[in-house]
């Protein structure tokens, strides 16, 4: 059985979740059956990898147009695979087209929804539409869709009622516990200025209205000034959403002391220590189909504060592994409440925030590993072959 896999991100462009998926999957899937990787991107090295651009010419088009055109390439490319395999709308396009030139089935993983992020408008512009049909036609004609969380697949069905319910599956993220796990080493900490002596709040991810860093900097407005706030978060959605934060953030520097911005996309090497060292790691996001990043803080055994969306409450055990708000669109400000809130509780109690680091570390390696993820994924492929 040949795969041919097609994801934007791969190594070393990894910016998101389904880059992270797809990084940590493959080597998995290998074990298993045939993969190759089509990407796009600068050249990579590594057998079976292949990268993709833009067609010459439509440097100034929109994103989405830009797109489109590495799709063509990618399928193009794809000839000879028995199953395509897309990651994201970036890709869907290439996998539907290879499933009708090519006649071969096509499996989509649903990491995130078009219709679930209409922010998005904000940076395709007009592409968002084009984005949105993408979408749309790949998921209604893809022999089966893979979701990430339960939660995911109720937004699958919930955004495409034309789907038969049976090609939905769920087979969840996992995470590579060899990868993430705690540390003692702090010279990542001492670089950017941080104290790892001192109580330590982490948010990492990118600056986007999904991931909902403005509802945890106007939160920690409220958070003990005690505890530093480090923000790992880079590659901001738009230059809207950039100015935004720069204001935001220098507002709140001002008004209580420990805070840390850091700009760029961390090494692993430096976001584990980050993980390992914080009291409290927070995810404030206000659409998330299952988010690996709270996976990553509990391998490292870190207690997790979260918004209750999507299919957060899967993986962070409200009580055992953290603690989760509600989100609630129409009430920010209660939710702002909330996050400091619950941040507060496990800030003034350290040992209960130790405990539930230890329980999420537990069940990262137990019910979330890779091998398994690669397994029900390799089951969907056989289904589908027949």
């Amino acid at each position: 059985m040949r795969i041919g896999l097609l994801t934007r991100e791969w190594p070393p462009e990894v910016y998101g979740g389904a880059g992270v998926h797809v990084e940590f999957l493959v080597p998995r899937l290998r074990e298993l059956v045939d993969v190759d990787v089509h990407c796009f991107g600068g050249p990579r090295s590594g057998e079976g990898v292949h990268s993709h651009n833009p067609a010459a010419g439509l440097e100034r088009a929109n994103q989405a147009l830009r797109t489109l055109s590495a799709d063509l390439s990618i399928t193009a490319a794809v000839d000879g695979a028995d199953l395509v395999h897309s990651h994201t709308w970036y890709a869907n396009h290439a996998g539907h087209l290879a499933k009708i030139l090519y006649d071969v089935p096509h499996v989509v993983t649903a990491h995130s929804l078009e219709p679930r992020r209409p922010w998005k408008a904000e940076q395709l512009g007009g592409g968002y539409r084009l984005s949105s049909w993408v979408e749309r036609t790949a998921y209604e004609s893809a022999d089966a869709i893979i979701a990430v969380s339960e939660g995911m697949r109720t937004d699958v069905l919930g955004c495409y009622p034309a789907l038969d319910p049976q090609r939905v599956r769920v087979v969840r993220n996992g995470i590579d516990s060899s990868a993430y796990h705690p540390v003692a080493e702090s010279d990542a900490l001492r670089h950017y200025g941080v104290d790892p002596d001192r109580p330590i709040v982490v948010f990492v991810g990118r600056i986007t209205r999904q991931k909902g860093v403005g509802h945890l900097i106007a939160a920690a407005h409220q958070i003990d000034p005690e505890a530093q706030l480090v923000l790992c978060a880079g590659a901001p959605d738009t230059p809207e959403i950039a100015r935004e934060t720069t204001a935001a953030v220098s507002e709140l520097a001002a008004a209580r002391p420990g805070v840390y911005w850091i700009q760029k996309m961390l090494q692993p090497a430096e976001v584990r220590q980050f993980l390992s060292h914080a009291t409290v790691f927070v995810c404030p996001s206000v659409y998330e189909p299952l988010g690996i990043v709270n996976l990553e803080a509990m391998a490292c055994g870190t207690a997790v504060v979260a918004s209750d969306v999507g299919g957060i409450p899967e993986v962070v055990a409200d009580g055992r592994t953290g603690l989760l708000v509600h989100y609630d669109e129409a009430d920010e400000s209660a939710f702002r409440s909330g996050l400091a809130d619950a941040v507060n509780r496990l800030l003034a109690d350290p040992y209960r925030a130790k405990l539930m680091g230890d329980a999420g570390r537990e069940r990262a390696v137990t019910e979330f590993s890779w091998a398994s993820v690669a397994e029900q994924t390799v089951a969907v492929y056989r289904s589908v072959l027949g």
